[in-house]
């Protein structure tokens, strides 16, 4: 609905309307000053198309990057305001008078001829070379080049065009970047010494001497970066006797070498008290129940067994407890090998009534008693996990052999399998010796 102005109607009214507004051009709309008018699309646009009239030798002469063209020979021909303000050189310093490789420094300038210039022949291009150029006080400038090669419409090469990006925020990145990535590697150095000499603690530095036995151990570090949880260890009980174990905590890092090394002398204090290996699993149980019953439990794999060599029958007998660990190998002075069942044995530390499997067998001379933890038979090979099957064969393909024989066998298999071992290996291997084919390997 429109609404018509009260009065008769003619145009002096409407002058006067016009007028009372204060617009003063008469045409009733508002003067160009109007405050309305401002942020216009026609307006905008004027003036962004006002910012793209500058000429081509401006953009050229200030442009965010340096530019310049020299001759085949490399004398300068051309460059621009900006790369002249970046080195601090008045143009006729350089136009004619000076080559693109005079403002390389030394190093740049073997690059130069060796490198850049070769492939800038042979390519017709060359791009993203990091160089430092010398300014006019002598410091340097570190810069990306790009370069090409201009031809006439005949192919031939007529100059050189080069476009040169400051980097100087680039190389303080790259600087620092380098300064924390060595730093970081110098850290993990020292944690890695600190690792490996934790890790020696928990192991025993010899093993005890038994005599009418060969024993030999090997631990195998899958990564230095953390502390494994494998453990053994072989001792002197009462006299006659021996006490031996293997095993696997749970984990790795600082918190499974705190459950090793409360494992480790958990055993063999338990084995001083009472030696029958069930009764010393038994004892560990209940400490690692104790200690880590809340919110982060603790656990382990164990073999614990008593050795009493001699008696009538000659070798060397054996009674062996297990708690949730891998079953020992028993490799034969007559050939062939057999795991030693311990079944139904539990993991230590989960229950407060563990149950645990033993089992007794006397090692006849020539026999081998092999003890290993899972990051063996876990590793990865080339058609998969390697299992329990795979060693079972290897074993057997092995027997008869001395301690230190299949040790070094173990040590050669692990290595066959590089980066596929993720989990520590810990192998102890007892032996009596014999006049066997086996005391050959």
């Amino acid at each position: 609905m429109t609404c018509k102005p009260h009065g008769n109607g003619d145009d002096s009214d409407s002058s006067n309307d016009s007028d009372s507004s204060g617009s003063g051009n008469g045409n009733g709309r508002g003067s160009a000053e109007d405050p309305a008018r401002a942020g216009r699309p026609g307006d905008d646009q004027a003036a962004f198309s006002a910012l793209l009239e500058d000429s081509a030798e401006d953009l050229y002469e200030h442009a965010p990057c340096g530019y310049l063209s020299t001759q085949l020979d490399g004398r300068i021909a051309k460059i621009n305001t900006t790369l002249l303000d970046w080195l601090g050189y008045r143009r006729g310093d350089l136009v004619g008078r000076r080559t693109f490789a005079d403002l390389l420094t030394v190093g740049g300038r073997l690059y130069h001829e060796t490198h850049f210039a070769p492939l800038l022949r042979m390519q017709g291009e060359v791009s993203g070379i990091a160089l430092e150029l010398r300014t006019a006080d002598g410091s340097r400038l570190p810069v990306l080049v790009t370069s090409t090669v201009k031809t006439g419409s005949d192919g031939e090469p007529l100059l050189i065009r080069t476009t040169v990006f400051d980097a100087r925020d680039r190389r303080a990145y790259e600087t620092e970047l380098l300064r924390a990535r060595r730093a970081a590697e110098r850290e993990r150095a020292r944690l890695q010494r600190l690792n490996a000499t934790l890790q020696k603690t928990l192991l025993p530095p010899t093993l005890a001497n038994v005599p009418g036995l060969d024993v030999a151990a090997h631990y195998h570090v899958a990564s230095t970066d953390e502390v494994g949880g494998d453990f053994y260890d072989l001792f002197p009980l009462a006299a006659g006797t021996w006490g031996f174990f293997l095993g696997d905590v749970c984990g790795k890092g600082a918190a499974a070498a705190a459950v090793t090394s409360l494992t480790r002398y958990t055993l063999r204090a338990a084995a001083v008290y009472d030696p029958d290996p069930a009764a010393v699993l038994a004892n560990l149980n209940t400490v690692l129940n104790h200690e880590y019953s809340g919110p982060d439990p603790r656990f382990c794999t164990v073999i614990f067994g008593l050795l009493t060599p001699g008696g009538e029958e000659g070798g060397c007998r054996v009674t062996l407890a297990a708690g949730g660990h891998p079953p020992a190998l028993l490799l034969r002075a007559e050939g062939g090998a057999g795991y030693l069942p311990t079944p139904g044995g539990q993991l230590i530390g989960v229950l407060p009534d563990a149950h645990i499997a033993t089992t007794t067998l006397r090692l006849a001379a020539g026999d081998t008693l092999l003890l290993y933890t899972d990051g063996l038979t876990e590793a990865h090979a080339a058609d998969g996990r390697y299992g329990d099957e795979a060693l079972l064969e290897f074993a057997q393909a092995l027997a008869p052999v001395t301690a230190l024989g299949a040790v070094t066998a173990i040590r050669a298999l692990l290595d066959t399998f590089g980066a596929g071992v993720d989990d520590d290996t810990a192998v102890l291997a007892l032996h009596v010796p014999g006049p066997t084919r086996a005391e050959h390997r």
